[in-house]
């Protein structure tokens, strides 16, 4: 979507065998802006189907209550209760305001996202979680930052570290690396971050018909 005050990139690719990862950008009331990434456990047309039914269900709950994120994750954990008993989720959702810079995110055993900017590249501190469906209930804060202009917010599916083939530290360091060196010019435009990251961490590309990891990039400039 096109909002004012930020500008968006996306990178998904499906693996092989058919995954449950994916994203979401909305547009909500009041000029804000919804920000999702998450993946279902599985693969196949199972897996696939209870994404689609649990990205469609976000978005009405990020539109009745996009305010509070850890409100929505709690929406989206009953109903893969409901829905997906065998199952567990992971997912990330963060609220933002691109007139303040204001975002409240919370996360549901997901990567933390980067914030990437001219004089930092930094880990947004968040808190650690079980993943949606693992507990009796979920249950973690949400945390609030301004980012500052020009500051690009990046999410990505761990699909994307499990296919350099490092180790999860080493994967999780190499990627801070590859963000925090990349030319102003690249860190500046959210179509080339996305790139460079791709590139950068997956040499070989994105269209290796038997990897089976699905792989989300999620950009989003202030």
């Amino acid at each position: 979507p096109r909002v004012p005050g930020v500008r968006l990139a996306v990178r998904h690719r499906t693996g092989s065998r058919g995954g449950g990862d994916w994203y979401d950008a909305l547009p909500l009331p009041e000029g804000a802006l919804g920000l999702a990434v998450g993946g279902v456990t599985g693969a196949g047309p199972g897996a696939m189907a209870a994404m689609g039914r649990l990205r469609a269900s976000l978005r009405a709950y990020a539109v009745m209550e996009g305010e509070d994120p850890v409100a929505v994750l709690s929406d989206l954990e009953l109903l893969l209760r409901l829905t997906e008993p065998a199952r567990a989720a992971t997912a990330l959702f963060a609220y933002a305001e691109p007139a303040t810079r204001r975002i409240v995110l919370a996360g549901a055993g997901h990567c933390p996202p980067l914030i990437v900017g001219p004089g930092r590249t930094e880990w947004v501190e968040t808190s650690l979680s079980a993943p949606l469906g693992m507990l009796a209930c979920w249950e973690a804060p949400s945390v609030e930052l301004t980012v500052r202009a020009g500051e690009t917010l990046l999410f990505y599916s761990d699909g994307m570290l499990r296919r350099t083939g490092d180790a999860t530290d080493r994967a999780y360091a190499r990627l801070h690396s590859v963000v925090a060196g990349a030319p102003t010019g690249v860190r500046d435009d959210p179509e080339l971050l996305v790139e460079h990251v791709l590139h950068t961490m997956l040499p070989d590309g994105l269209d290796r018909a038997d990897d089976p990891e699905d792989v989300v990039l999620l950009a989003a400039r202030f």
